[in-house]
């Protein structure tokens, strides 16, 4: 597999070997002694599936007292996934990455702890599967609005954005308090 960072260096793009012939293919989603060679060591603990149309926008959420490793990929569709490094001290405090992750690419995206994360369905419809670190808490649930404008986050232009009720709440980076974020150590 290919292992790269991304412009948040702790967020790492991985693309499996995918081996296809006439029948499909096949490839490795997840090994865990492969994946700590990478400097992936996260025990997951819960994996979560989703499905969702197009225009649908899940996130930015993160855990802070039971925070969350996540392992994404998707396995129909396409989406663009995001992970916003939002650690108090961070030197790349508000900054975010993007990656296109799709049935047929197959690429994964590896968001540590500290990190909120997202993504928009660009695809008709797209199932997105995730493993977690951590369970999830639904007391210790918090998010970041997909839209804040001082992220500048580039989202595609699409005919409709649909989110939940709650995600449409929640507030901006700079409003959120410095008890309610991570910290960068």
């Amino acid at each position: 597999m290919i292992v790269k960072k991304t412009s948040l260096p702790e967020v790492l793009e991985i693309t499996p070997r995918v081996f296809a012939d006439s029948r499909g293919f096949f490839y490795e989603a997840y090994n865990a002694e492969r994946y700590k060679e990478f400097g992936i060591a996260a025990t997951f603990v819960q994996d979560n599936r989703s499905k969702s149309q197009a225009g649908t926008v899940r996130g930015l959420h993160y855990q802070l007292n039971n925070p969350q490793a996540k392992l994404v990929r998707v396995t129909r569709g396409e989406v663009l996934d995001i992970a916003v490094d939002i650690r108090k001290g961070s030197p790349r405090f508000g900054q975010w990455v993007a990656v296109k992750l799709s049935a047929d690419n197959h690429k994964q995206l590896f968001i540590p702890e500290g990190f909120a994360h997202g993504f928009i369905v660009l695809s008709k419809e797209a199932d997105f599967e995730y493993k977690c670190s951590d369970y999830y808490h639904p007391e210790d649930e918090y998010g970041i609005f997909w839209q804040d404008p001082t992220l500048k986050i580039d989202w595609p232009d699409m005919p409709n954005h649909t989110l939940s009720p709650k995600d449409l709440k929640l507030p901006i980076l700079n409003e959120v308090s410095e008890k309610e974020l991570p910290h960068y150590e």
